[in-house]
């Protein structure tokens, strides 16, 4: 129903400031009473993580920081809805603006800066949906005046561990200063080694094993990537997130917000989130699922990332611009494209071209 009333909706949201537009879409998708999730072909049933998603296609982190409406959203055909980023107090993010379209480049600017309600405003609202289906990932992210970061994550872990399906860590955004300086070797060794502890000890408790996986940034260089591997490796996650927004300007864009600071998402994202991810998925060997971020905005796209390494695609600046019909669509495209393959599943397309996507480049 959202879907065939979109081209009526989209000029009403982008004749509003882009932030206000996204809270009123929240507003409005909390409103619907809760629905059965969309069933999917069988086709694209996915295994990863030790669990079992109907589809590959998520909704990525930053949509829905606060757990307002992950049912509105798995019901309009999502495999899966990642929440957050959430930290353990609530904070109100970056000074506005901070939030921007840019139509003619289909791509969003953000600098939003982990605004949220805190952990214990969405612990509360998993609580209420607990037992209806769906697949809910947590991103936790670390609050922008802690004196110790590592603490934070720990703690979203302890929290989350009964509520989440799996943990995103976070720590690729470019609107915290310094938050990306954990993607150092021995910053990030320490941090996964503790959050790692964190998610054993509540499986210890009790609680299922709730898979940890790492969340990066698309502008590491391979000697960062090389890092990134060696402690995922190292240190057990179950996988890892590919891409955050980038800090680049791609020369190919038009529109004048393009000067402004922040997170770049969209479009203009896809080569060298492809580029990332390809190079990722060739360094792990098929040690562990890749979750493809950045740029898709169609089924070819949402192939692209498939073919480049990814198990998992997630979206989320193209519905900005394309509506809510987008997601079907790509589950339409991506079954074709098992069809065209006389497969049964996606998996015999998973990383099938990692080497010419890396050896391409992450373009300017």
């Amino acid at each position: 129903m959202i879907g065939l009333l979109w081209p009526l909706i989209r000029p009403l949201l982008h004749a509003l400031d882009p932030e206000r537009a996204h809270q009123a879409s929240l507003a409005a998708l909390e409103l619907l009473p809760p629905r059965t999730p969309l069933a999917s072909d069988s086709r694209l049933a996915v295994q990863a993580f030790g669990l079992d998603f109907p589809n590959p296609i998520g909704l990525a982190a930053g949509f829905d920081k606060d757990a307002r409406a992950p049912d509105a959203m798995l019901a309009l055909g999502f495999g899966f809805v990642e929440i957050g980023s959430v930290t353990p107090r609530p904070q109100p993010g970056n000074a506005k603006p901070r939030l921007f379209r840019l139509p003619a480049d289909r791509a969003i600017i953000n600098r939003m800066g982990f605004n949220n309600a805190g952990a214990e405003a969405a612990l509360k609202r998993l609580e209420r949906r607990r037992g209806r289906p769906g697949l809910i990932g947590v991103n936790v992210g670390a609050n922008k005046d802690s004196s110790n970061r590592t603490a934070d994550y720990v703690t979203g872990v302890r929290l989350f561990a009964s509520h989440a399906d799996f943990f995103v860590v976070n720590v690729s955004s470019p609107n915290t200063p310094g938050l990306r300086d954990l993607q150092a070797m021995a910053a990030l060794d320490d941090l996964v080694a503790r959050v790692i502890e964190a998610r054993d000890a509540a499986t210890a408790g009790g609680l299922h094993r709730r898979p940890v996986l790492l969340k990066i940034a698309p502008d590491l260089d391979l000697a960062g990537i090389d890092d990134v591997v060696s402690v995922a490796l190292a240190r057990g996650l179950d996988g890892l997130v590919v891409s955050n927004t980038t800090l680049g300007r791609p020369p190919s864009l038009k529109e004048a917000a393009r000067s402004e600071t922040g997170g770049l998402s969209g479009a203009p994202l896809l080569r060298r989130a492809n580029w990332a991810l390809a190079e990722t998925y060739l360094r792990l060997e098929g040690a562990m699922p890749i979750v493809g971020v950045g740029g898709v905005a169609s089924g070819a796209d949402a192939l692209s990332k498939i073919r480049a390494g990814a198990t998992l695609i997630e979206l989320y600046s193209a519905l900005v611009f394309e509506g809510p019909k987008l997601v079907s669509e790509i589950g339409k495209f991506l079954a074709a494209a098992v069809s065209s393959e006389g497969a049964t599943s996606l998996g015999p397309l998973v990383g099938r071209d990692a080497a010419a996507i890396a050896a391409a480049g992450p373009g300017a």
